[in-house]
């Protein structure tokens, strides 16, 4: 049997962004409210140490679908809003969902409210009850003024909202978000059931993202995982899980950081003649 997974080399990122906007494109998720980011694709950045020994790290994250998924022990409803796919990926019905929020409370990598809790982002995102989703589609300011179109415009001309809604066939989701549901990255299982990388993985210039069948050990994400010592994620504050921990046993590895080190003994006084 399938068991899915996502191996991101830290070595090829360069934290281009280019997986956050392809999500959005693909998958129609709305702007920030309310203490939710909806981004499905998101950024863990951090700073250590002081200049000129600083190293930053820029951790790009996701829903770590994980194995033992607290999200799914937590959802009340039955048949489960929030449910494990026979490949493992960890996926969310929002028909049957309640907007209950106990998967977002269980998960330790989302939170109700990231200016609170002292967390960067949140994998599981809530659209709320008394909010428009998507009210762009309906302003009327134009990002400026006399140049570029309003979101009512253009959509008004579309005939659609939302008016660059592409052919987003998962039967889980609706192009345009109910309020009062939670939503998350499912791995854009449309594309992987026909066949397709998720397209947060197609469009990384740098290849870093790699996913696959990690049960297959001929498999790319199979090999990377036996050549290199992965690391995963605990939470949303940057903790990493340690050697022999397996915490929700999250399927979302990290290979290969790297850090810039001051060159020293030989190779530093060779970098002192150079000057």
């Amino acid at each position: 049997m399938s068991k899915y997974g996502m191996v991101i080399d830290l070595q090829k990122c360069v934290g281009c962004g280019a997986c956050a906007i392809a999500c959005k494109t693909e998958n129609n998720t709305q702007d920030r409210t309310k203490g939710q980011r909806f981004n499905w694709a998101d950024f863990l950045m951090t700073t250590e140490g002081k200049f000129p020994n600083a190293q930053f790290m820029c951790r790009p994250v996701l829903c770590n679908h994980c194995t033992d998924a607290p999200c799914v022990k937590a959802c009340p409803v039955t048949p489960k809003a929030m449910h494990k796919h026979e490949n493992g990926m960890t996926i969310h019905n929002m028909e049957r969902c309640i907007g209950c929020r106990l998967c977002q409370k269980a998960c330790p990598y989302s939170t109700e409210e990231l200016g609170k809790t002292g967390a960067q982002y949140s994998v599981i995102s809530f659209n709320d009850f008394s909010d428009e989703v998507h009210p762009f589609y309906k302003d009327t300011k134009a990002a400026i003024p006399g140049c570029t179109a309003s979101g009512a415009e253009v959509s008004k001309e579309a005939g659609d909202t939302p008016p660059h809604r592409n052919m987003y066939k998962h039967s889980d989701y609706a192009d345009v978000r109910e309020g009062g549901k939670v939503e998350k990255c499912i791995f854009c299982e449309h594309r992987v059931l026909n066949g397709e990388q998720p397209y947060c993985v197609a469009s990384c210039p740098a290849k870093a993202r790699i996913f696959g069948d990690q049960s297959d050990p001929s498999s790319e994400i199979g090999q990377l995982l036996k050549k290199y010592k992965a690391v995963r994620l605990k939470n949303n504050k940057g903790g990493l899980l340690k050697p022999g921990e397996m915490g929700t046993q999250p399927n979302v590895f990290y290979i290969k950081a790297f850090r810039a080190e001051a060159p020293k003994g030989p190779a530093k006084k060779a970098a002192a003649k150079k000057k």
